[in-house]
């Protein structure tokens, strides 16, 4: 079941857009078929970054397009193509964004899901280069065993325009994702927003982990500023490709006209900006890693990393109010300010952090302004108290 926000964007924003892209391509999502390539391939669909027009880009099969885009369908049938997430989990809602497709985007699509085990998965050719291809007949006789017009609707047929949110109400875990395309013609991205679903029963509490992690559950719950990058992309997989699969601010206007320096050597500069994230799983940080690659001309000066527990309705208020300071959070320190370098790893053990409690919830907060690529909190997972059995 599904609710669709039909009306283009509304004007206050789906509360499940601060969730991870379960299908971009940095966290492995990827493009296992489509019915047709001609004009753009579907990969495009998968890209982070927000889509791009270049008018005057011709490919030879016709105007470049930053997204998916199929030919003018001349037989019977519609387009669709399947997306494996990069990894499972429970889905809250989808974006299907058709910016810069005005004349060509589908008109309407639906979107179906099924949680596959590997073995039911069939091997299916590579997809290569794609552009100015349809799928071949190989192709869709492997892809039929997926059995995909079976998979269960998650968004019914429904019309798009320039900005459309859909609303998902299943609660279940998915691997796989149909989007249907009809007849045909393009969309530029589509966001799969959700959570990752990791079983942490099989963690003992003295298994080492990365409690943030984004494929352990992380999450991004609220910031102040992402000019150029959002907060979500440091807990990514892996490390960091280059700036823009990191965090980035815009520079602060509080900056005086003369910098001047403390005793540390901390820059006496007014302004902060911040991101609280919620762990994957309530446990104790013993280990800390910001790393600054790529951040060579535009890394903070410092941070500061504080932590707390939060219940699931805290956590809703906070986010109603934007995590003002006015909400009486409890935070505690975790890593005091620190002088950061630029396109550095840098890595902070037991003996630097002050507080070695239970924590759900960390506010990492970077003066005046700047960038990082990555955030990992090892850690040992630990249940509440308050939600022991």
């Amino acid at each position: 079941m599904s609710v669709h926000l039909k009306e283009g964007k509304p004007p206050v924003s789906p509360d499940f857009l601060h969730l991870n892209d379960l299908a971009c391509e940095t966290i492995g999502g990827k493009v296992l078929f489509a019915t047709d390539d001609f004009f753009a391939p579907a990969e495009y669909l998968l890209k982070e970054q927000r889509p791009v027009s270049q008018a005057d880009l011709f490919t030879d099969y016709g105007k470049w397009r930053d997204g998916w885009e199929t030919r003018r369908k001349r037989i019977s049938g519609h387009d669709w193509c399947i997306i494996q997430l990069g990894v499972p989990g429970m889905v809250y809602g989808f974006e299907a964004d058709t910016s810069h497709f005005a004349g060509n985007c589908a008109p309407r699509i639906s979107i179906q899901a099924a949680y596959l085990k590997q073995e039911e998965i069939p091997l299916l050719p590579p997809r290569g280069s794609r552009i100015g291809t349809a799928a071949s007949d190989e192709e869709l006789r492997a892809v039929k065993e997926m059995k995909s017009n079976e998979w269960v609707f998650l968004v019914p047929m429904s019309e798009i325009k320039s900005g459309n949110y859909f609303s998902v109400t299943s609660k279940q875990k998915w691997t796989h994702i149909r989007l249907n395309i009809y007849p045909d013609g393009g969309i530029a991205r589509l966001k799969v927003y959700g959570t990752i679903s990791r079983d942490w029963s099989l963690s003992g509490q003295n298994d080492l982990g990365d409690l943030v992690a984004m494929v352990n559950g992380g999450i991004c719950v609220g910031y102040s500023d992402a000019q150029l990058g959002h907060p979500h992309n440091i807990l990514g997989v892996g490390r960091a490709k280059s700036m823009k699969d990191g965090w980035e601010t815009r520079r602060s206007l509080e900056r005086p006209p003369v910098l001047k320096a403390d005793d540390k050597g901390n820059l006496l500069i007014p302004g902060r900006e911040w991101a609280v994230f919620r762990l994957g799983h309530p446990g104790i940080v013993t280990h800390i890693e910001i790393d600054t690659s790529h951040f060579k001309g535009n890394f903070p000066d410092t941070c500061t990393l504080e932590a707390c527990i939060l219940s699931v309705q805290e956590e809703n208020d906070c986010i109603a109010q934007k995590w003002s300071l006015k909400q009486g959070t409890k935070w505690n320190v975790l890593l005091p300010v620190t002088k950061l370098k630029p396109h550095k790893r840098h890595f902070f053990d037991a003996t630097a952090i002050q507080t070695m409690n239970l924590c759900t919830h960390v506010r990492l907060t970077i003066a005046p302004d700047g960038g990082m690529s990555r955030l990992r909190l090892w850690g040992f997972p630990r249940i509440p108290s308050h939600v022991r059995k």
